[in-house]
């Protein structure tokens, strides 16, 4: 089995613990010994010894630094993000030179926060003996715990047999508004898509070829190019999504339920429920002075004292790259604020 990390990101949604240089997957949560990615790196090692790390350039030396056990050959520097669509053929084209085709590929994201490694391990194989077994690409997805709007679904057909853990996946819903959500999760037929795909390179070629010809060509080119040429070609790549070049194309796909916890990370409230909270709610970290605050989550790198006082379901943070104030439930638009901050830093 082969293990593909995808361990990219632009650092808006954590701002300003991470940045485009130094995005969330760098980070350590609630004073772990390890970083994400490196908790990530472990988990795949308990899967595999071939493990291999798609990063952006801009990043790239960081992600090296963290995993310093890899070697040198099992990076793939992106010179640019591209989607997850071009990511995942650059590693298919990488892997179609030094591996068996008919190895099973996983392909795993560097930010995701699991603590039940086990459950991790056991999902992957199953999902890696059903992509070989059926010769088909396998997802896994994550029961839902909540009705999230911020995620996308996958139904769940019947089981390819009785004794299986392993459905047929009959369609993919976009994020939903709340109620739509709420129906889902009542249903009991739907999983939080959260990214995970397992097949043989031959399987992932084979349809490629059937049901997304543009990154079956796309595919082509980089196994084509010579090292020099290989930035070129991909800078001159249409950015794109798996799950929409290829994925949601595929008419036989089968999906395996996590038996592992989940949490992708994506705001200061999803971080929030990961870490340790007092008896308050509160998530304090540095030089930190409150009084009447409860449910927020605090954290002060730097030296000078931060001081909060009367608030509730609020995250403030004050580092070297800036300083954020803003209710939990709103987090999710600090993405958006990121990014215009970095886009008049460009403009000075």
């Amino acid at each position: 089995m082969i293990v593909v990390i995808i361990a990219g990101g632009s650092g808006t949604r954590l701002w300003p613990l991470s940045t485009p240089d130094y995005p969330k997957h760098l980070l350590k949560v609630d004073g772990d010994k390890y970083t994400i990615l490196q908790n990530t790196f472990k988990r795949a090692k308990k899967l595999t010894d071939k493990v291999y790390v798609v990063s952006e350039i801009s990043h790239i030396e960081h992600v090296k630094k963290q995993l310093s056990d890899l070697n040198d050959d099992h990076f793939l520097i992106e010179p640019a993000r591209r989607g997850t669509a071009n990511c995942i053929i650059a590693a298919l084209a990488k892997l179609t030179d030094k591996e068996k085709d008919s190895e099973p590929v996983a392909f795993i994201h560097a930010d995701h926060f699991v603590r039940d490694t086990n459950g991790f391990i056991n999902s992957f194989k199953l999902a890696s003996n059903a992509a070989i077994e059926k010769d088909r690409i396998v997802l896994v997805g994550v029961e839902p715990t909540y009705p999230a709007t911020g995620f996308g679904y996958i139904q769940k057909d019947g089981l390819v047999n009785p004794e299986s853990l392993i459905y047929s996946v009959d369609a993919f819903k976009e994020k939903p508004d709340f109620e739509t959500a709420q129906a889902y999760v009542r249903s009991g037929s739907y999983l939080w898509n959260c990214g995970y795909f397992v097949g043989s390179i031959k399987t992932f070629i084979a349809k490629m070829k059937q049901f997304s010809p543009q990154l079956y060509a796309d595919y082509l080119k980089l196994c084509d190019a010579a090292e020099r040429d290989f930035n070129n070609i991909y800078l001159g790549l249409v950015p794109d999504a798996i799950d929409y070049a290829l994925i949601e194309k595929v008419d036989d796909l089968l999906v395996v339920p996590a038996s592992f916890d989940w949490m992708d990370l994506g705001s200061f409230a999803d971080l929030s429920s990961a870490v340790d909270n007092n008896e308050e709610g509160n998530y304090l970290k540095g030089n930190v002075y409150k009084t009447e605050v409860t449910n927020s989550y605090i954290e002060n790198q730097e030296e000078k004292p931060l001081a909060v006082i009367g608030m509730d379901n609020c995250v403030v943070i004050n580092t070297k790259n800036g300083i954020l104030v803003t209710r939990k439930d709103l987090s999710q638009e600090v993405g958006d604020i990121a990014k215009l901050i970095a886009a008049q830093s460009l403009n000075k």
